[in-house]
């Protein structure tokens, strides 16, 4: 069914069904899933004879994909849609019917997700956001291409129009700015993704090959995790090595360490390829559009006036770099989702329009910055060192006092807890150094981290709620935590002066106070 044909029936609220595809997709990705377990039933059945395990495991797998055929076949024909004036209505269910509605002032955003055997098919899954903390998202799993966006186009008129509160002045401003044509604010190529999967340092495959090798271990010639087998296996090399020196162990230790990094690395760069392979970020007409994936490819559509926050973050290394990262919070997010991610590596100077697109600006320099109170760095220090040190007084203890040989007279031990509470508080005090907040005319800015930081960035008069929290100690040092709502995440001001948080707290309110927060949530 073709995108016209979609509005005409939509129009008459006729229940309509997915593509007549759906239950192929759904077959062929959850067969490969049965695989491993059919292969194990293969092998018993036929006691571990190579053909007849082939043999086996063809006639398994046969029966189950056309049991998932037949099972995905009558889930698909009881499954049905109904675009209605208000609301959009889902019934499923073979044996017990079940029927969902949702109204589309409920629905915060539409976007388009094509996995990789949808994607070769032509296919699309529509995903509806309703703000519900991505437990009750609502998704219609597969239409056509061009079905799927004008699915998508035709809901957000309807949640347009269901919107009959006037526009506030922050809303028309926006409007303004949206009525531009599209125009791409960020991208990366295969040059810009290569540097950035050098960054994305993982040894994931090490811990999946090691399970593969735990969970396939009866194909192997010997016990991989004996290390007798191991030891009989490297024992001439290990004499010949031993031969060579202290320098050839030194070299084939730095080897040994070098192909792990190596294979991270790898790892990191192909991660890096097949999630964001033709990243894309536009500023539409109906606001910020992101595409990426190469395998799972996303279509992403974030209206601009739906914004609540910012988050730039970086990495210990990639810092040194001047890379950093860019993430809106939205109404329409799940706390720690990444399907907001709108810059995952760029510079200060390619974040800069992007923030501004957002009705934000830059946390400069020039602002009233202010640290945490003294108090709650002490205190925090103290815990930290009280901690520790009660820990390494009992480790010296006890390698002074027992007679066990393997802790007797093996006080060094006690350099552990002492080197870690060390540590621990000459991390709070950085921490409190790099913690800093300001509050401008229209936004409320947090710094935070010491070897990571993160700059937040809030709108004033997009946030929900203000509390102040005092627990024992804060109240008799006077400081406090400043929480502050934000519907798609958290935003926490922590340790400053309970003046300055009060401070904080009046601005705040009063650029609440000002604006009908219902008129921003359109």
């Amino acid at each position: 069914m073709n995108g016209e044909a979609v509005i005409a029936a939509t129009a008459e609220g006729e229940p309509q069904r997915t593509d007549v595809l759906t239950f192929v997709v759904k077959a062929v990705t959850v067969l490969p899933q049965l695989l491993i377990p059919l292969g194990f039933a293969s092998y018993s059945i036929a006691d571990g004879e190579f053909g007849g395990v082939a043999l086996y495991l063809a006639l398994l797998a046969a029966a189950a994909l056309a049991l998932i055929l037949l099972s995905s076949f009558l889930q698909w024909s009881r499954f049905t849609y109904r675009i209605g004036e208000t609301d959009i209505r889902v019934e499923s269910g073979l044996l017990s019917r079940a029927a969902r509605s949702v109204p589309y002032e409920r629905i915060q955003d539409v976007s388009l997700e094509q996995k990789l055997v949808p994607r070769l098919l032509g296919l699309v899954e529509v995903k509806f956001e309703t703000g519900a903390g991505g437990k009750d998202e609502l998704a219609l799993a597969y239409l056509s291409e061009e079905e799927g966006e004008a699915l998508r186009e035709l809901v957000r008129e309807r949640r347009e129009d269901s919107d009959d509160v006037p526009a506030s002045p922050v809303q028309e401003t926006e409007d303004a700015v949206e009525t531009t044509p599209a125009a791409t604010l960020f991208a990366m190529g295969p040059r810009r993704l290569f540097t950035f999967g050098l960054f994305e340092f993982s040894l994931a495959v090490v811990a999946v090959i090691g399970g593969l090798a735990q969970q396939f271990d009866f194909l192997l010639p010997f016990d991989i995790w004996d290390w007798r087998e191991w030891s009989g296996l490297v024992a001439v090399p290990t004499a010949q090595i031993a031969g060579w020196g202290l320098a050839a162990q030194m070299i084939g230790g730095v080897l040994a360490v070098l192909s792990l990094l190596a294979v991270g690395i790898v790892t990191g760069v192909i991660r890096t390829f097949l999630r964001d392979w033709g990243f894309r970020l536009e500023k539409t007409p109906k606001g910020f559009r992101r595409r990426r994936g190469l395998l799972t490819r996303t279509d992403v559509v974030m209206p601009a006036h739906r914004v609540q926050a910012l988050i730039m973050s970086t990495g210990i290394v990639r810092r040194r770099f001047g890379w950093n990262a860019l993430k809106f919070v939205s109404l329409a997010q799940d706390s720690g989702s990444s399907s907001h991610v709108v810059a995952p590596f760029a510079q200060d100077d390619e974040l800069a329009p992007i923030i501004r697109a957002a009705g934000f600006e830059p946390a400069g320099e020039d602002l009233d910055w202010q640290r945490g109170c003294t108090a709650h760095r002490n205190l925090s220090m103290l815990v930290n060192a009280t901690i520790l040190g009660l820990m390494t007084s009992f480790v010296l203890a006890l390698t002074t006092l027992t007679d066990n040989d393997a802790l007797s007279g093996k006080a060094w031990f006690a350099l552990i807890p002492f080197s870690v509470g060390t540590f621990l508080v000459l991390r709070e005090f950085f921490v409190w150094r790099y913690a800093r907040n300001a509050l401008s005319l229209r936004q409320v800015v947090r710094r935070a981290g010491w070897l990571a930081p993160s700059t937040t960035i809030a709108n004033r008069v997009k946030l929900q709620s203000v509390e102040i929290k005092q627990g024992p100690l804060a109240r008799r040092f006077g400081y406090a935590s400043l929480h502050l709502g934000l519907a798609g995440g958290s935003y926490a001001i922590e340790g400053i002066p309970l003046d300055r948080a009060r401070a904080l707290r009046n601005g705040i309110l009063g650029s609440i106070a000002g604006t009908d927060f219902s008129e921003l949530n359109r």
